[in-house]
């Protein structure tokens, strides 16, 4: 078994203040949750509803849990009641779909609009240009019971820590220029979530508020 609360301090003792940690727990035991969550472990992380929903109803009712996959529209109704924060929004479709149940469920549902800058096709998210029409459109003020909290984007998987840090800094400005145009005002809006078990030491140089690190943590995961 991984030494849990051993690796959790070490990556906890890497990250200054003003980083927030999301222990990535996705195809992990409860048994492993448990062991961060005694440690003082609050946020988790996962990206299965169907995993998701089975965790929610075993582990302890004060964890925040984070939906950091790409979410279906007609999973949406299914995590609303209970989620924290929907990390990976990349459509207004989707936003839409938050916003109907968040209204039935009477919660206001924090969210972060995904950036696909990664030179991968398989990465999904708005691209610097249609998250700026998104947000120039100004038809998300219409969702009352959706809050943008901020941004989040994942690097290419590449070994090349230059371009990992070029795509992350992007991710930066666009958050500055994004937060000075249309959440002056909004203290809720603070969120830059990008960095990962293999690139979180650089994220935190681009800025990042919120890593998400798992196998460093609970070690390879388990299918």
């Amino acid at each position: 078994m991984y030494d849990v609360a051993k690796n959790l301090h070490k990556v906890l003792g890497s990250l200054p203040d003003g980083v927030k940690l999301v222990a990535i727990s996705k195809f992990h035991s409860n048994e492993y949750l448990e062991a961060a969550y005694r440690e003082g472990q609050r946020i988790f992380g996962e990206s299965q509803v169907q995993e998701l929903t089975r965790k929610v109803e075993m582990l302890p009712k004060d964890i925040e849990w984070h939906f950091i996959g790409h979410l279906q529209t007609n999973k949406v109704k299914f995590i609303v009641p209970y989620i924290s924060m929907i990390e990976a929004v990349d459509s207004f479709k989707l936003m839409k779909e938050i916003n109907k149940h968040a209204v039935k469920n009477n919660r206001i549902i924090k969210i972060l609009l995904e950036l696909h800058i990664a030179e991968e096709d398989s990465k999904f998210g708005f691209s610097p240009n249609a998250c700026r029409e998104l947000l120039e459109s100004g038809e998300w003020k219409e969702l009352r019971n959706v809050q943008i909290a901020g941004l989040m984007m994942m690097a290419s998987n590449v070994d090349d820590r230059q371009q990992i840090k070029k795509e992350m800094m992007l991710a930066a400005n666009l958050f500055d220029e994004f937060k000075e145009k249309y959440f002056a005002d909004d203290s809720e809006f603070k969120e830059r979530s990008w960095g990962m078990s293999h690139d979180y030491d650089v994220a935190i140089e681009c800025c990042s508020t919120m890593v998400r690190v798992g196998t460093t943590i609970f070690g390879p995961r388990v299918y």
